[in-house]
């Protein structure tokens, strides 16, 4: 697989993402529904605490990447559904290192949502990874 960033301006490459990415050579898409702060049992966890929700989406998002013979690493398209923007800014670090270290910067999208499907969570991450 191949990929190319493309970025007609730059400003979000400082934010840890690309405004595109080209990625041709692929044998193999996975489409990854919307990953948030539950346990395996399927029932929320942290309530109130946007960081470990965050990490524990990002947890739950390598989880199915691992199960498809994939990792962060083929990460091409990351959504982010918060229910509190400023907040999930704050404590944002915790998935751009986790990127950053894998070494992809996806192409993504914020999004402020009035609430999620199951009350109490936070923040919802949704991708697509190719390989």
């Amino acid at each position: 697989m191949e990929r190319t960033a493309v970025n007609p301006v730059t400003w979000s490459v400082d934010l840890g993402f690309n405004q595109g990415e080209l990625v041709s050579g692929q044998s193999r898409t996975l489409y990854i529904a919307g990953q948030t702060a539950t346990g395996d049992d399927g029932k929320p966890r942290h309530d109130g605490d946007m960081a470990a929700q965050l990490a524990q989406s990002v947890d739950n998002l390598e989880a199915v990447l691992s199960e498809a013979g994939m990792s962060l690493a083929n990460l091409v398209r990351l959504n982010v559904f918060t229910t509190d923007v400023d907040l999930l800014l704050q404590h944002y670090g915790t998935l751009a290192g986790r990127l950053g270290a894998a070494g992809v910067a996806p192409a993504s999208t914020m999004l402020g949502v009035t609430r999620l499907a199951v009350p109490g969570l936070m923040v919802e991450l949704e991708g697509t990874a190719v390989a």
